[in-house]
């Protein structure tokens, strides 16, 4: 009887699979409708909005007002021609070589701060020469340049705009400080040769000179220029209409952007108004001196401060 040897477990033969058992095995294809595995999707949060592409709220402009300023009554005057007017009269020669024989007094600026002129009782009492009582006005940013306007009257348009080289914060701390505040400005006198002196050789009045050099207290400050006024400048003349004398603040954005930028503009506009005495000495000469509400000498609207302006031409 032959010997059989039992086949190792590796060599018997697999029995094939059913086809039911390998559909069983297989992995069946993803349903088109069915997801595998589906993960309920988490609600997406909107992006926070960028900062950079928000522009920060705007504060809206002051509206500057309707300038229903009047023309001075000197701008009215137009003085005819020589041409026009003919020849002096022999009174009228007569009266000239008279005034022309008094002496020579010094212009009051040239003067040391002790010999200045002050105001004590009636202001100048004794002084040769015309005498108006006009509206002085400061104003500026207090980190800028302070402006002066004079004006005939509160309601009219200034007839000088002159911009000095001192800061607005600065001078006003001087004024509200009291005692005397005495700002003096100088310019040369031009020759009648010169090219600037105009077309009549020198015949520019003194006040419409266009730079001087500006002193405080006897104390060099800089230069001021005279320019004309802006519909900034003519926007503060409007608000401050109906004030005579005083001082505070306006919105920072009636006037013009300082030349130093938003640096220099602050938020507010100083002033302070007050009327002024002016003297006029001679054609190199004039005086602007600050007087109270009660119309005495000394203090104004800077409370207790005897101020004084001096224009010379040396």
């Amino acid at each position: 009887m032959p010997r059989t040897t039992p086949s190792s477990p590796l060599s018997r033969a697999t029995p094939p699979r059913s086809p039911t058992a390998a559909s069983r095995l297989a992995v069946a294809p993803a349903s088109p409708t069915t997801p595998q595995c589906a993960i309920p999707a988490s609600p997406r949060t909107p992006p926070a909005p960028s900062r950079a592409s928000t522009p920060p709220p705007t504060t809206p402009r002051t509206p500057r007002p309707e300038i229903t300023l009047k023309e001075p009554s000197s701008a009215n005057e137009k003085r005819a021609p020589a041409a026009v007017r003919g020849p002096p009269s022999r009174a009228l020669r007569a009266i000239r070589a008279m005034l022309r024989s008094f002496p020579i007094i010094a212009p009051a600026a040239c003067r040391p701060a002790s010999a200045l002129p002050r105001r004590h009782g009636k202001p100048h009492d004794g002084h040769a020469g015309g005498r108006a009582r006009v509206t002085g006005t400061f104003y500026g940013h207090r980190r800028a340049r302070i402006v002066l306007a004079v004006q005939e009257r509160p309601g009219s348009l200034p007839t000088l705009v002159l911009e000095l080289g001192v800061l607005t914060g600065k001078l006003m701390q001087e004024i509200s400080a009291g005692g005397h505040v005495r700002i003096a400005l100088e310019c040369e006198k031009k020759s009648k040769k010169s090219p600037d002196a105009g077309e009549g050789g020198g015949s520019v009045s003194l006040l419409e000179e266009a730079m001087w050099t500006a002193y405080v207290n006897g104390r060099r400050v800089g230069y001021a220029v005279r320019r004309e006024a802006t519909d900034g400048d003519l926007a503060v003349m409007q608000l401050l209409s109906t004030v005579s004398v005083g001082a505070g603040v306006l919105p920072g954005d009636v006037v013009d952007e300082p030349p130093g930028g938003a640096a220099d503009a602050d938020g507010e506009v100083a002033y302070m108004r007050a009327g002024f005495d002016r003297v006029t000495g001679s054609k190199d000469s004039e005086s602007f001196y600050m007087v109270s509400p009660d119309g005495d000498g000394g203090a104004g609207a800077g409370g207790g401060t005897e101020l004084s302006i001096f224009f010379v031409r040396v």
